[in-house]
């Protein structure tokens, strides 16, 4: 098995799909699409895909960290007691555990994910 990953971001198998949590979603209709591709340190680095289609939704991180990369669509993240950033394709961030805010999908957005799970 190799330790080295190529990220595919534009898989050709099927997707999971879902729908935010009731208690997450604030306003529209979106729809996720998650494309997991690798899984390591015993589930707790997961790293693909993932799609969300226009609405806005609660973002709560916990104990989780993820880095993200928009590969295409916009986005508003609002950062509980702070600022809000937009970000597009090309753009990177990271939210670190305990972020607390809400995502804006302003356009279909596809990203590359990292998480870590403690």
């Amino acid at each position: 098995m190799s330790l080295l990953v190529t990220i595919d971001t534009n898989p050709d198998f099927a997707p999971k799909t879902a729908l935010p949590a009731p208690e997450r979603l604030i306003s529209g209709n979106p729809s996720f699409k998650t494309w997991a591709q690798d899984a390591s340190k015993g589930e707790k680095v997961l790293t693909g895909v993932w799609e969300a289609t226009p609405g806005e939704t609660h973002s709560i991180k916990g104990t989780t960290f993820e880095f993200c990369h928009i590969l295409s669509g916009l986005i508003e993240i609002e950062e509980k007691g702070g600022e809000t950033r937009r970000y597009r394709a090309g753009d990177s961030f990271a939210m670190k555990p305990g972020f607390v805010g809400v995502w804006r999908t302003i356009e279909t957005v596809r990203k590359i994910y990292v998480c870590h799970y403690d």
